[in-house]
């Protein structure tokens, strides 16, 4: 199908009556409302993906098949997000990542084959997948040393999306690893990344030294 007219395909009436059920006040509990009637429908999933709209491919995201998703799909995926905005990529890579390749082994072994991707969207999913395994207490494996050697020698070049996922990881490992944490916190320091960031109130700063602190001070608390 050629991509200049894939958004104007011809769609089921299945996929008709979900689009129009989708418009720019649709938040993500509608979609996910959406999806839970639904369940898995990756045929529709991939109707919906085409017309290249932000919202019915975030709804595209949460009915596809899992067990489909191969390493030649995820590259097809990621080369049809780059048609959308820095922050509209970023979420809708982040939200496969959550909703289904952190879900199934095989996803999980193909993210982690991610750290030298040529897609710089994959590399930021290789780390952000690190940085989960850790916030959401999971156990994970036991390279932390190693990664943080890899981001310190590669972070000050990289693109600024697989940076902010980088620097996250680097935050965690700081949180959870007490032997790490001052090799985390002077990271920040020498690369100053974030330092003069603006947050919002409530949010934690994205600045290592920072983010450190308050998450541990959060934990020490409870």
């Amino acid at each position: 199908m050629n991509k200049h007219n894939r958004a104007d395909t011809k769609r089921s009436a299945k996929a008709e009556n979900i689009l129009s059920q989708i418009n720019s006040e649709t938040k993500l509990g509608d979609l996910r409302k959406i999806a839970k009637d639904i369940k898995k429908d990756h045929e529709l999933a991939m109707e919906l993906w085409s017309t290249e709209a932000f919202m019915p491919r975030q709804l595209a995201i949460l009915i596809m098949d899992k067990n489909l998703l191969s390493q030649e799909l995820l590259d097809q995926l990621d080369q049809d997000m780059q048609i959308h905005s820095y922050d509209e990529r970023n979420k809708l890579m982040d939200w496969l990542m959550a909703n289904q390749l952190a879900k199934h082994k095989k996803t999980i072994a193909l993210m982690e084959q991610w750290e030298n991707s040529p897609s710089a969207l994959q590399r930021r999913t290789f780390w952000y997948y690190q940085a989960r395994l850790r916030w959401t207490g999971q156990t994970p494996p036991n390279n932390n040393a190693d990664l943080l050697s890899a981001i310190e020698a590669r972070i000050a070049q990289e693109e600024p999306e697989v940076q902010w996922a980088m620097n996250f990881t680097a935050g965690w490992i700081g949180v959870y690893d007490d032997e790490n944490r001052a090799r985390c916190i002077q990271m920040g320091e020498k690369t100053g990344l974030y330092k003069d960031e603006m947050v919002s109130k409530g949010c934690t700063p994205n600045y290592l030294p920072e983010f450190i602190e308050i998450e541990v001070n959060k934990r020490n608390q409870t």
